[in-house]
């Protein structure tokens, strides 16, 4: 059944990486900067005083940062365990600056074992189509974008890269070989992305990514990438707009996307009435990506129910109740995945 599913979407076939990594790219989320021509970090330690009884100590990290020859900085909280590590770590790409957040449960990840550094997007770059704040104003001469020039998912991506070069100073306490990067929605596609681009990530995970992220582009129902583009047409490169109601003249798909992480892990979560992300399209992403993974994609030949996890490969897929939302659930199933392959 899955087979007959995936013929009728008529999918590019996957690609070297490094061509899937071009066509990321140019064709949908734009160029990504060059890493900083200088960086330093300063650390504000235990701004969270007996943060998690204690069992945890939250410092406020800024990335300070030569960017295009201009300066660049932005924070980030850094939350480890105060047990010895190296302790395996997320980092969160997440909507607010808050710790904890509805989107996450920190006491609970420590509980775990992992910490988590976490910094909010719009401190980044805004969440619109100004190009002249931030990360963007730094990049681009009065905010004027190339066709290939990066949208926000390739900037806030960059920055996440950067939180990244701060843990590997910390290999005492933080294990870099058990890295995952998460994100819920646009955060999501952009936690793909980032993985996507830096070999860095040992995870990836990704939280109702829907459309331009985790699903497949062709025969999506929900949201479309004209929807996409009309609302958050800043969200990636110029060039992505060829393909407004032109999905079949795109050289590649989503399960690029997911392939290009490969041969680390990366699990997609949907839930079940997220009919905007299209959880079936989010399903068959990861059956398409699966031949770039080892062991591939080891699921029924269905399309699945509303609770459903697939955890044993190296690429993953659960499904759960509920609507569009970064849930506990999300986040017990991700360390679930973590543990099975690390």
């Amino acid at each position: 059944m899955l087979s007959a599913l995936l013929e009728e979407r008529n999918l590019p076939p996957l690609r070297p990486r490094a061509e899937m990594l071009e066509l990321l790219q140019t064709e949908i989320y734009g160029r990504l900067p060059a890493a900083p021509e200088a960086m330093e970090f300063t650390v504000e330690p235990d701004v969270i005083w007996r943060f998690c009884a204690g069992k945890a100590v939250c410092d406020r990290v800024t990335a300070r940062m030569v960017v295009n020859g201009k300066p660049f900085e932005f924070p980030f909280l850094a939350t480890i365990p105060t047990v010895p590590g190296p302790h395996p770590f997320f980092i969160h790409i997440n909507f607010r600056p808050d710790n904890p957040d509805r989107y996450m449960p920190t006491e609970e990840l420590i509980d775990a074992g992992f910490a988590v550094l976490s910094f909010c997007y719009n401190d980044v770059s805004s969440d619109n189509g100004d190009f002249t704040d931030g990360l963007a104003g730094v990049l681009f001469e009065n905010g004027a974008r190339g066709p290939e020039d990066p949208g926000k998912i390739a900037l806030w991506a960059w920055a996440a890269h950067r939180v990244m070069d701060y843990a590997e100073t910390l290999t005492d306490r933080l294990d870099c070989t058990r890295s995952a990067v998460c994100g819920h929605s646009r955060l999501a596609k952009t936690a793909l992305f980032t993985a996507a681009t830096d070999t860095r990530f040992a995870f990836a995970y990704s939280n109702d990514s829907g459309c331009s992220g985790a699903a497949l582009a062709r025969g999506k129902t929900g949201e479309s990438i004209r929807d996409i583009c009309e609302r958050f047409p800043f969200w990636f490169c110029e060039n992505y707009k060829k393909y407004v109601d032109n999905e079949a003249a795109m050289p590649l798909d989503h399960h690029a996307l997911l392939a290009a992480i490969a041969p680390r892990c990366v699990l997609v979560g949907s839930a079940s009435e997220d009919a905007w992300a299209d959880p079936d399209s989010e399903f068959l992403c990861c059956c398409a990506a699966a031949p770039a993974f080892d062991g591939g994609f080891p699921c029924p030949d269905r399309l699945p129910g509303d609770n459903v996890a697939f955890l044993d490969g190296r690429i993953g897929y659960h499904r759960r109740p509920g609507l569009h939302y970064f849930s506990r659930l999300d986040w017990q199933r991700l360390i679930e995945f973590i543990r099975l392959h690390s």
